[in-house]
This record gives C-alpha cells, sequence and structure tokens, in this order.
C-alpha cells in the first residue's frame, strides 16, 4: 500500500490528509499548530493521518508542504541578520526606495522601504561596474570583498550576505566570483545573488527579493533540513516537497536555495484546491474563500485559471517574485471581538491563534471570539469541533461575551454574538468587494468555494449581503489547502532579461535569451522533481509599451523555438489584447518592448489524485435538531441536523440547517437550500420567494 500524503500548517490548526493510491480513499485529520516550533505540529499531524490510514512512514509515496515559516519570519520581523555586498556609489539603493507613497497624506506612516532587513552599516561598497550591455568595465575587486566579508561576519556577526551589483542580469560573472570567494572563506555563512534569485532590471526591487531571500534563509534552512532529517530517520523514503508561491510546488532542496519561492505557500494551496473544484464541476468563474483560525484569503479564477503576479508583495514591501493573486486579511476563527473606546464593537484584527485560543478551547483564553459567538448562537457541536479533537465549553463563551462585549453595549449575549458575525462578514464582504467591483468583475457573476475550518459558516452569510451565484461547499472544505498541495503541480521557473523592441529584434539574440532560460530550467529539473518524459514547457515574455512603467506577461506562440516575423505578430497582438483586458484600452499605434523572458517547466502530480463520484440511494435523515440563532427569525429556531457522511447525490436540503462533518460545519440559512452535486459538493443558493 502507499499514501500521498498533504501537510498545510495554519495559524490554529496544521491540516493534513492523506489519499489512498490503490482505492482513491481519503483521509483528513487536524492537529493545533505549533507557533515556534511549527515542525512538531508536522510530525504530530504526520503520525496521527498514518495511524488513521493504518500506514507506516515507508508507505508515503509522496509527501508535500505548505507552510507560513519564510511569511512569518518577515512580518514577524525575526529572520536572520544578514549584510549587503552592492556597487560601489549604490549602497542607500535600500533605504531610498521609490518616490511614490501609497498613503500620501497620513503623516504617521510607516516606512515602506523594507529597512529592518539591514541597516545601512552593513551595507558595503564593493568596486567593480558592468555596463548596461553586460560588458565589465571595472573587474571585481577581490580584496573589497573579503574585507567586506571580514568585517560582516567578524564584527558584525551577520548569518548571511546578499550581493547586488548593478546590471548583474547582464552578467552573472562579477556576483557568482563574489559568492565563491565568501564561501571559500566561511562555508557556513549563507550568500544570495540578485543574478539568480531574481535577474530582472529595476535596482530597488532587485535588492529588496534578494536581501528577502538572504533574511530568511537560514530560518528556512533550519526548518528544513530539521524536517528532512526528521523524515528520514522516521523511514519516509521520498524526498519532500513544498508549496511555491505561483502555486506549483517544488523540492525541498529547491526552497532551501531560494526561500523566497515560498512566501505565500499556504493560502496558495486552498487557491489551487478550489481550482479543482472549478474544473470538476464545469464552472469558469469561481471566486475562492478561505476562512482558517487567523485570517480570511480571497482569490479569483476566471475563465478557468488562476491570477498570477510577477511582482508580488509580502506585506507592503515589493517581493518580485511570481505570486497568486490572493487578498489576505486578519479575520478568521480567532478573531478577537472587542469595544473601542468610543464604545463600537470591532472584530479583529487581534487573534486568539491556537494558544490559548478562544475561550471556548479552555486553555486559559478570556478573549471573545467568532468562535466563541458561532457556538454561542448554537451553530457548533461542542463535543464534535475539530472531528472531537477540540472540546468546545459554551459556558467560558457565554462568559467571555457578557463580559467583554454585552455588558458594555447593554445587550443580550445572543444578539452581542450575533453582532460579531455580522461585523465580520462585512469586513470580509469589502474584502471580496476590492478584489471583485474594484477590479471591473461582478459578485453575482462568480460561484464562491468555501474552504477553512470557518468559511462553510461564513460564505453563506456573504451569499446573502453579495448575492452571488452559489456557494460551493467542498467534500472536505476544511483541509482545501492541504488536498491542493496533492494536486499542484511540479514546476520550475526562469527569468531571463531580455530587452529589445518588437518592432527591432534580433532573432538570433531573442532565441538565445529563450535557449539560456532553458538551459537554467534543465539545470534544475530533475532536483525538483521534473520527469522528462512528463514534462510541459511554457514560454511567456513580460512586454510593455515603450517607455511604460511596467510590464505583462504575454504567451508565446506554441513552437517558442520557431520564432520568427509572423510569431511576433502573434505577440504583439497578444500584447494588445491582454493590455485592454487589463486597463480597458490598448494604443495600437505605439511601439512594444520585450523586459523579459520565462520559461517554465512544469508537470503534472504523479499519481493525478481522483475524486470519486456521489454515491446515490435514500435521502439521509436528520441525526438530530438543534435550536440556533437567527436575527431575521423571532427567538431560537430549530434546524435538521445532518450527518454530511450520509449524505447522498441530489439530496436537497432546506434552510435553516446545519451540516456536520470533521473538519468543518456548514450553515444553511433560512432562506437557502442546498442540492448536493454528484461529487459530493453541497451548492448553496438562495431560494426565491
Amino acid at each position: 500500500m502507499s499514501v500521498l500524503v498533504g501537510i498545510d500548517i495554519g495559524g490554529t490548526f496544521t491540516d493534513i490528509v492523506a489519499l489512498s493510491e490503490e482505492t482513491g480513499k481519503l483521509a483528513v485529520t487536524k492537529v493545533p499548530s505549533t507557533p515556534g516550533a511549527f515542525s512538531e505540529g508536522f510530525f504530530e499531524g504526520l503520525d496521527k493521518i498514518l495511524k488513521t490510514c493504518h500506514e507506516s512512514p515507508g508507505d508515503v509515496k509522496r509527501l508535500v508542504h505548505g507552510t507560513t515559516v519564510a511569511t512569518n519570519a518577515i512580518l514577524e520581523k525575526k529572520g536572520a541578520k544578514i549584510g549587503i555586498l552592492t556597487t560601489k556609489g549604490f549602497r542607500d539603493v535600500l533605504i531610498i526606495g521609490r518616490g511614490t507613497r501609497n498613503e500620501l497624506y497620513n503623516v504617521h506612516f510607516d516606512s515602506e522601504t523594507p529597512d529592518f532587513l539591514c541597516p545601512r552599516e552593513r551595507i558595503m561598497e564593493i568596486r567593480e561596474r558592468v555596463d548596461a550591455e553586460g560588458n565589465v568595465i571595472e573587474p571585481l575587486n577581490e580584496e573589497d570583498v573579503i574585507k567586506a566579508a571580514d568585517f560582516l561576519i567578524k564584527e558584525k556577526k551577520v548569518e548571511s550576505i546578499a550581493v547586488c551589483y548593478l546590471f548583474s542580469f547582464f552578467n552573472r560573472e562579477n556576483e557568482e566570483r563574489t559568492r565563491d570567494i565568501i564561501k571559500e572563506r566561511y562555508p557556513d555563512i549563507r550568500v544570495s545573488i540578485s543574478s539568480q534569485i531574481n535577474p530582472r532590471f529595476r535596482e530597488y526591487e532587485r535588492i529588496v527579493v534578494t536581501a528577502f531571500d538572504a533574511y530568511i534563509g537560514p530560518v528556512m534552512d533550519r526548518y528544513i533540513t530539521e524536517l528532512t532529517t526528521h523524515l528520514s530517520e522516521l523511514g519516509v523514503k521520498n524526498n519532500l516537497q513544498l508549496m511555491q508561491s505561483r502555486g506549483g510546488v517544488t523540492s525541498a532542496s529547491m526552497c532551501a536555495a531560494r526561500p523566497v519561492l515560498t512566501l505565500l505557500s499556504g493560502p496558495a494551496a486552498g487557491v489551487i484546491g478550489a481550482k479543482q473544484i472549478a474544473l470538476q464541476t464545469g464552472r469558469k468563474n469561481i471566486l475562492t474563500l478561505d476562512l482558517g483560525g487567523t485570517s480570511n484569503d480571497v482569490s479569483v479564477i476566471l475563465d478557468g485559471e488562476t491570477k498570477l503576479f510577477t511582482d508580488g508583495k509580502i506585506s507592503t514591501y515589493p517581493c518580485r517574485q511570481a505570486m497568486m493573486d490572493i487578498s489576505t486579511i486578519g479575520t478568521g476563527g480567532g478573531s478577537i471581538a472587542w469595544v473601542d473606546a468610543g464604545g463600537w464593537l470591532r472584530v479583529g484584527p487581534q487573534s486568539a491563534g491556537s494558544s490559548p485560543g478562544p475561550a471556548c478551547y479552555g486553555k486559559g483564553g478570556t478573549e471573545p471570539t467568532y468562535t466563541d459567538a458561532s457556538l454561542v448562537m448554537g451553530y457548533l457541536r461542542p463535543d464534535y469541533f475539530a472531528g472531537g479533537e477540540v472540546a468546545l465549553d459554551p459556558e467560558l463563551s457565554c462568559q467571555a461575551i457578557e463580559e467583554k462585549i454585552a455588558g458594555p453595549l447593554h445587550m443580550d449575549i445572543y444578539r452581542a454574538a450575533s453582532a460579531i458575525h455580522k461585523i465580520m462578514h462585512n469586513h470580509m464582504a469589502d474584502q471580496v468587494r476590492l478584489v471583485t467591483v474594484k477590479k471591473g468583475y461582478d459578485p453575482r457573476n462568480f460561484s464562491v468555494v468555501a474552504s477553512g475550518g470557518a468559511g462553510p459558516i461564513a460564505a453563506c452569510s456573504l451569499l446573502r449581503l453579495l448575492d452571488f451565484r452559489e456557494v460551493i461547499v467542498p467534500p472536505t472544505p476544511g483541509v482545501m489547502a492541504a488536498l491542493g498541495l496533492l494536486s499542484a503541480d511540479i514546476e520550475h521557473e526562469e527569468v531571463v532579461t531580455y530587452s529589445a523592441r518588437t518592432d527591432r529584434v534580433d532573432y538570433k539574440h531573442l532565441k538565445e535569451a529563450v535557449r539560456n532560460g532553458e538551459r537554467l530550467c534543465e539545470k534544475s529539473r530533475s532536483s525538483v522533481g521534473i520527469a522528462r518524459e512528463h514534462m510541459n514547457i511554457v514560454y511567456s515574455a513580460e512586454m510593455r509599451y515603450v517607455g511604460q512603467s511596467y510590464e505583462l506577461e504575454v504567451p508565446f506562440p506554441e513552437a517558442a523555438g520557431e520564432l520568427d516575423a509572423g510569431a511576433m505578430e502573434i505577440l504583439q497582438e497578444r500584447f494588445h489584447q491582454k493590455h485592454e483586458h487589463v486597463y480597458k484600452h490598448a494604443f495600437r499605434n505605439l511601439p512594444i518592448e520585450f523586459t523579459a523572458i520565462r520559461i517554465l517547466f512544469s508537470q503534472k502530480p504523479m499519481p493525478v489524485p481522483k475524486t470519486e463520484k456521489m454515491r446515490e440511494g435514500e435521502w439521509a435523515v436528520p441525526v438530530g435538531k438543534r435550536n440556533a440563532y437567527f436575527d431575521e427569525c423571532p427567538g431560537w429556531t430549530e434546524c435538521d441536523v445532518f450527518d454530511r457522511s450520509e449524505l447522498v447525490a441530489s439530496q436537497v436540503i432546506i434552510g435553516p440547517a446545519i451540516v456536520e462533518q470533521a473538519d468543518t460545519t456548514t450553515l444553511i440559512y433560512p432562506d437557502q437550500k442546498a442540492i448536493v452535486d454528484k461529487w459530493g459538493n453541497l451548492i448553496v443558493t438562495m431560494m426565491k420567494l
């Protein structure tokens, strides 16, 4: 027997799924996350899921992991102590940043440059120079490198060094020699070079992402080493894979070499899981809503395709890596409700997390949370939360809401709990409007895939607020990200700077740039787990109108190796069309230029996870009834309670109703109904009066 295992670490729970390769049977479970020592939750979850499946570590054929270790290191500013080497005369690039500011009229704004990465005293100038065509006009001064390395390592005690020289994306020679000099003298010091991490123009963005790589590198090294060492000791024979920010998985060794690839590792997996639901059900326009314990992640899938940024961000800082377009806010099941100085009820962004957790966990938490409100209103079953792994105490929830919310606001406890829900749901509705209405999309044209432990409760409320087409609750929504890990393609991408106008292109130089990218991908292909016989290659170009500030990614014609005038016409037309789609206009009389070539090697997961169709038969009857509180209904309302595992294809459930399962609870409001489709998804819609 063999199993495929996905492990996704969230702020509150670590979600684990195991799929039997032979039978296709899926097992799911959760364990509390262990902040500060996330590997403990990882191995506790692995042990638990293997026992559930009656398998041993040696039976694990594939193990994929989604992690927030790199993201947390940046957001909490707990990365390594780093130094930076840069071309003489460019010491202040990181500090100056860009002249633009997101908050022009906020006199108290925080710096939008990540100056916490490296103070000026640890940024050293090196005499060397490459011109804008890649010619070395001043050789690397190796003595400068030795003196700078000695100063940073011996006196400043840095753990990692970032190297970012001018125009190194055209010629890597000086950066690579700098790395070799440092490694010869200090083999244990990590060195990140910009020509490997982000070989693209724009000096500020390039130095930031290289510094981020150096900053989180030692943290990720320790984490990955700890995981791989213990997995080997347990007898897991196959290499660990990690989710990348772009939505594909790669080897742990590649993530150790380029940790910036993992900055949106966890949220990206949830979007991939939702995309599989979209493909399976034939829906083209999907809004993913992943509401966990500490955050809510929203992303748009248009025409069956996820949206990628090639210029991503982490917090307010540029992090120029390919990332999924995901909106995240500090709203989740553990979001704390509080009354501000003006007497207004607020919810979040503070979270109770997993320790101490919501008041109802009984672990010492005293602050009321969204989960406490759900419990007080009867939506959750106290002895079946997280499949019975966490026993909830309604009395503690009532006490917390009474003392902190209901009492100060002079309202009864149930109205206070309902108000907590309403405020958080409206925060989420505003978030959805930002990724839809603000970008020209009508929410009414989207189906929502609800995932995360708290998603199926909140999504059905948003269905009423935003009038979505429907809400889709997958068979295992609480572990959607973990399941998405097993569905994601294995991917490796390289970027090659290439600058030329499309009407003046030298096809020999263009083809050479493409071949350079292919060679770089081929160099890493085997180590990331891509087999040549199963490999797919996608070519694209970053293009813009001449003089424009930002680029758009445009796919090459199918035969990228046959680039000629005809292919160039196709590329230009594709750029005009994409510009019109994104910005609602195109300038067909203006010249276009290339800025970079992107090459992506990918492979479908082997084996590809499959979902069995839902069984048919007589409709399941409720396993019980429970009173629940709804503002729109006077008093308490009796709800039918269903066991998700007993539902059959085509079954209809009329709200108000509660559907329970090990990883989540779905709340169907009084004016809604749900239908079970042939894949086992709950399709929730509003009942038309």
